[in-house]
């Protein structure tokens, strides 16, 4: 038996590859490389664990005969679920892309797993569920009012996942994301985005002498030092949290969702602080106005996942940091 890893060549789906092969999980890759990297499934292919990597099968999750060769051909136990548009910006300008790719995509994913009798997936899910909070920190009881068309392709799956569970007996682990951070310990895999939007790495790519200055969005929020707080997770305790969810799928759970974070807040400027400390270096940067549609502050609240998945993170921001400042200049 395997687990299918879409978007296993991406940034959070390749970690969670290293987790499912430390668990000793077997896993077949299913990627169309249009975000995900070639390089990456390369270098997963080279690691030895517990278990094994089958297989990077190429496949595109809107072609309904792509996914069904791929169940044909491995003998798949379950479904660990990234693949998936997930710039806001873009999603935006271009929604058809998004509910394109990230529903319809699922659609057919979740349909040739019924067809094939494979009932339990965990899917990778947002914060951006949620919209402009109510309340912080955010539980799993707070209103869903997501405010750009990213957020809703998400919940549309999540209800998409509710109606497939009472019609087909489907189970899944919807698994809500903050902000994810950090690379993998060994250096094996880390962040490569194109673009990249995501606050450490662009602040580290700051540092590359190449006339990048990283730039410092509003600073007049009302938080403690004026700038917008984050809850930043580590990526390998997030991967974690997929391994237990396989684990409580598998011992009979019933369909559920999760909030992934670390329960505290980092400011702009205390990151931006902490990249300094970690690197030893002064990293360029200029002040900006805010940017529209950026709330003040958004921290999870983790207990549900704490009480039922047994999940807590275990890796600081430092930490996240300093590997994710190793990945960015591994090849210098």
């Amino acid at each position: 038996m395997a687990i299918l890893v879409t978007g296993g060549e991406g940034y959070i789906g390749s970690h969670c590859v290293i987790a499912l092969l430390d668990a000793g999980y077997d896993v077949v890759i299913f990627d169309n490389e249009s975000t995900g990297h070639a390089e990456t499934g390369e270098a997963l292919m080279k690691i030895e664990s517990k278990g094994r990597l089958e297989a990077v099968y190429k496949g595109d999750l809107l072609i309904r005969d792509d996914i069904d060769a791929a169940f044909e051909i491995y003998r798949i136990d379950a479904v660990v679920h990234f693949a998936a548009f997930s710039q806001v910006a873009e999603s935006m300008s271009d929604p058809a892309k998004y509910y394109r790719n990230n529903v319809a995509g699922t659609m057919n994913l979740l349909d040739s797993m019924v067809a094939h009798d494979v009932k339990r997936i965990v899917f990778s899910s947002t914060a951006a569920t949620y919209g402009e909070p109510d309340y912080t920190p955010i539980d799993e009881k707070h209103p869903q009012k997501p405010i750009n068309p990213y957020g809703r392709t998400k919940l549309d799956i999540e209800y998409m996942m509710d109606d497939y569970d009472r019609a087909y007996g489907l189970k899944s682990v919807r698994l809500r994301y903050f902000n994810v951070a950090g690379a993998d310990s060994q250096n094996r895999v880390g962040e490569v985005h194109v673009p990249e939007t995501h606050l450490i790495p662009n602040i580290l790519k700051s540092l590359r002498g190449d006339g990048k200055v990283f730039r410092m969005y509003g600073t007049d929020y009302p938080t403690r030092d004026g700038t917008c707080v984050r809850d930043y997770v580590n990526v390998e305790d997030l991967c974690d949290a997929h391994v237990l969810a396989l684990h409580y799928l598998e011992n009979g759970g019933s369909t559920d969702f999760f909030n992934l974070g670390t329960n505290e807040g980092s400011t702009v400027k205390e990151v931006f602080a902490e990249c300094e400390r970690v690197t030893g270096k002064k990293i360029p940067v200029t002040i900006e106005g805010r940017r529209p549609g950026d709330p003040a502050v958004l921290v999870a609240d983790n207990a549900k996942a704490q009480r039922v998945l047994g999940w807590a993170p275990k890796r600081n921001l430092a930490h996240s940091i300093e590997t994710a400042y190793k990945w960015e200049f591994r090849n210098d």
